[in-house]
């Protein structure tokens, strides 16, 4: 994780000893690569959309008038390129894991796998998901749940007959999505920490990010397991009960105005993701700092600086990357205050996927380019 002492530098399972020699010498800190806790991948064709066809004054109405309607207009091209971008982005700032919240309700089979093929053709691990939800009706819940378990079932085949030490060993991962409480029914809750347990994984869902969710504890406290991911925890009493990690996302907050989730006052491991807004994880663990420190003169980055190492946690295997950095020492107090700290060089799984600052399996270019005609296409979409 970052900060680590020059004479311990994490090394890749399958690297070579010269290889790590040669990065090691050059000028600026390695670390393994970084973990964003939670993104929305397709989130990266947003920039530079139309205005929504009404000014939201609430959060509710940002997710009506903006992300819903987003969501509704995603094909299967789009979200591939989409995936690419973020993805590519993740990389150029050091970040070699994600763990994505996906939802694309007229293009619900076979996104997750096209999300993952997307990720990991840059080099970027992933941990996918469908956010369930009721807000399509019966039928629209239970194809979001069918595709978590085709996902999640392709995994466990997939595992069956890998051999663990591979070539693109460990580069993807799977939850089942819940999009929040308030939108799903209690069978459908239920149903989804059902397949979760099934697969053995955890479940991934937005609790008490707005006001219309405050009622979330009361109705998945006995779902909740530690596996789970609970995104925000903005409006949750100091006391909710609910087992898992919160994952703290504050730029986010701030943009949806949501208000300070103080994450401090938990018990439960915190972590930090970027709630779709890029994978820029110092940058993220920057504004998570400064949020603390608006709400409390006496915080210490090293609060926030923890909530990032805890992301780690979530995804074990990019302690096999390694990223080298255009700045060191990389510790809580010289990160927080340091601007524009740029991934150098990475490697994933042993394998080099960016040299100096240029990703070495894709062309940027290429996918910036691609990506950019389906924001076009997106963008028109939510035109008409």
């Amino acid at each position: 994780m970052p900060g680590p002492d020059p004479g311990d530098r994490p090394r890749s399972a399958s690297a070579s000893g010269d290889d790590l020699d040669d990065i090691e010498q050059a000028w600026g800190a390695t670390t393994p690569g970084l973990v964003c806790a939670h993104h929305h991948l397709y989130s990266a064709l947003a920039r530079g959309m139309p205005p929504p066809p009404k000014d939201p004054t609430s959060f509710h109405e940002i997710l009506e008038n903006v992300w819903w309607r987003i969501d509704r207009a995603l094909d299967h091209d789009m979200i591939e390129w989409s995936a690419k971008l973020a993805a590519l982005e993740a990389l150029e700032a050091g970040c070699t894991a994600i763990i994505d919240h996906h939802e694309s309700p007229e293009a619900i089979e076979g996104s997750l796998t096209v999300i993952a093929d997307a990720c990991n053709e840059v080099g970027v691990r992933v941990s996918t998901c469908y956010g369930i939800t009721d807000r399509h009706g019966p039928d629209g819940a239970r194809r979001g749940l069918a595709e978590n378990d085709r996902y999640l079932s392709e995994l466990r085949a997939a595992d069956r007959s890998a051999d663990p030490a591979a070539e693109g060993a460990g580069m993807r991962r799977g939850m089942v999505g819940v999009h929040a409480a308030f939108t799903c029914t209690d069978d459908q809750l239920a149903a989804a920490a059902e397949l979760a347990e099934s697969h053995g994984v955890g479940v991934h869902v937005h609790v008490a990010e707005g006001i219309d969710d405050v009622g979330a504890p009361e109705r998945i406290r006995d779902l909740t397991r530690d596996d789970w991911l609970l995104i925000h925890g903005v409006h949750l009493p100091d006391d909710h009960g609910l087992r898992g990690t919160i994952v703290h996302n504050p730029r986010s907050n701030m943009n949806n105005s949501v208000g300070y989730a103080d994450p401090s006052r938990f018990a439960n491991p915190v972590a930090l993701g970027t709630d779709g807004i890029g994978a820029d994880m110092f940058s993220e663990f920057q504004i998570a700092h400064l949020a603390h420190r608006a709400h409390d003169v006496s915080a210490s980055p090293e609060s926030s600086w923890s909530w990032l190492q805890n992301n780690q946690t979530l995804f074990a295997e990019a302690g096999q990357d390694l990223v080298r950095w255009s700045y060191e020492p990389l510790d809580a107090w010289h990160v927080a205050f340091t601007p524009t700290i740029n991934a150098l060089e990475v490697h994933v799984g042993g394998r080099p996927a960016l040299i100096d600052g240029v990703p070495t399996r894709v062309d940027a270019a290429e996918i910036r380019a691609k990506a950019g005609e389906q924001a076009v296409r997106l963008h028109r979409a939510l035109r008409s």
